[in-house]
């Protein structure tokens, strides 16, 4: 876990640990303020939300389902990890598109992560940039750019 390996069996054992954490009340998740105003956002405007992680699809559900905002899992549709494959391969996005029964390019995928924003768009998904951080990775990209959701439309 410090080398943050995206190993499957490793992500579900930290799913696992997590899960006490959650259920203990010790751990609670947590997003930028921005997130639970543009998920709403985004439902009312019809767009579907997916969650592609490194972290275990039970990882992600707990998180989003204890933020200080409240549940928010009822705005997701459907939650990804790595056993679609890894977040570096162009397959893994294309195995979502299947998945989910949309066409890749109909998709916008989001992360601060570029090698997987190339990937994803080497699968024909639209990609943004989303830079927090001070010190985020800004590199000369041809990715656009938003520092929050709030730029999305």
């Amino acid at each position: 876990m410090d080398r943050d390996s995206k190993i499957g069996p490793l992500k579900t054992l930290q799913g696992l640990i997590w899960q006490e954490g959650y259920t203990s009340g010790t751990l609670h998740g947590e997003v930028y303020s921005d997130v639970p105003a543009a998920f709403a956002r985004w439902r009312q405007q019809g767009k579907e939300i997916c969650i592609y992680s490194s972290g275990s699809t039970l990882a992600q559900q707990m998180l989003f389902r204890s933020t200080a905002s409240g549940d928010l899992t009822p705005s997701i549709k459907s939650f990804f990890d790595t056993r679609v494959g890894a977040k570096r391969s162009p397959e893994s996005y294309e195995k979502i598109a299947l998945i989910s029964g949309c066409s890749a390019n109909q998709f916008l995928f989001l992360s601060d992560i570029i090698e997987e924003l190339d990937a994803a768009r080497a699968a024909e998904m639209q990609t943004t940039l989303v830079v927090r951080a001070p010190n985020a990775d800004v590199r000369a990209t041809e990715h656009p750019k938003v520092r929050t959701f709030d730029e999305l439309a």
